[in-house]
């Protein structure tokens, strides 16, 4: 029986340290995520005083859950805007296009703050400003490329699958139950509808149109329009500048110092969630709530 009860007090102990060790490490990790945060909002940019470049860029894929979304950038373009020592704002593209929803965001906001504040706004191209990065891009008073990048692709896009001739080869049927006549519209299982397909057809085409219309508004009589220009073609830099589809040639450095005279450069880009990182690390769904709980806050190709 004493050796039972040694046992048995033996096990209660390592019960109770296992159960603190375990609460230790949840505070522990609340508390990395907290200061995280902290680190994060300490250094997004701010007032600074000093007469400067305000740097965005807009980097990989726009679209909603990416680094170039409207929310972050637009976000970083009023914070830009309302800093009195900002002489202007730079957009540095490398960017392949995305979402036109999120772009034509992007580019509404960029019109309406230049003419709230009467600030110059300028795009630097690096790689790639493609569809709906050009989108964003002919907001901005002037277009600046390298020789070699890519620049255009001003067209939309709607890709998908069919396997309806896989699927008799197989023996597969395909069962698809549906409350109105198109719900069901471009599923890749069910053969093309023609009706359906020009219902598609139409509304891809109206976004081309509403693109071409953004375009003509921001670049205006420099833009010299061929049959080519809005088929979804793209350039090197240098014939977008023969094109009028850019203004020069010039890196985010050669802006700041020869265009815009404020060579100091403050980047006001969002910066990745630190403390979402780690909580993702450790996998823990509890961690990515306790996250969010801290936080106040068609392709065009």
């Amino acid at each position: 029986m004493e050796q039972v009860a040694r046992e048995f007090v033996r096990e209660r102990r390592s019960e109770r340290r296992w159960r603190i060790f375990f609460r230790l490490a949840w505070l522990g990790l609340f508390l990395a995520i907290a200061w995280a945060l902290l680190v994060q909002r300490s250094h997004v940019a701010g007032p600074s005083g000093v007469p400067h470049t305000a740097l965005i860029e807009v980097r990989g894929e726009i679209a909603v859950d990416t680094e170039a979304n409207a929310e972050d950038i637009v976000a970083a373009l009023r914070t830009a805007f309302e800093d009195r020592a900002a002489q202007a704002v730079v957009l540095r593209i490398n960017s392949p296009g995305g979402s036109p929803v999120q772009a034509g965001i992007i580019n509404d906001e960029i019109r309406r703050l230049k003419a709230l504040h009467k600030k110059p706004v300028y795009a630097v191209v690096e790689e790639m400003c493609a569809s709906g990065a050009y989108y964003i891009a002919v907001a901005a008073d002037e277009i600046f490329v390298d020789k070699a990048s890519l620049v255009g692709s001003i067209g939309v896009l709607m890709d998908g699958f069919g396997f309806t001739g896989l699927m008799d080869k197989l023996g597969i049927e395909r069962r698809l139950l549906t409350a109105g006549d198109n719900k069901g519209m471009l599923d890749p299982f069910s053969p093309q509808n023609p009706q359906q397909r020009a219902f598609a057809q139409a509304m891809i085409d109206q976004i081309h149109q509403q693109f071409i219309k953004v375009v003509k508004d921001g670049r205006g009589e420099r833009l010299k329009e061929t049959p080519q220009t809005f088929s979804g073609l793209f350039w090197n830099g240098e014939d977008a500048v023969a094109q009028g589809l850019a203004d020069h040639f010039g890196n985010l450095d050669h802006v700041a110092r020869e265009v815009v005279k404020a060579e100091e450069v403050i980047d006001y880009t969002p910066k990745e969630n630190v403390a979402e990182r780690l909580a993702k690390r450790f996998g823990a769904a509890v961690g990515a709530g306790a996250v969010r709980a801290l936080q106040t806050s068609v392709q065009l190709r």
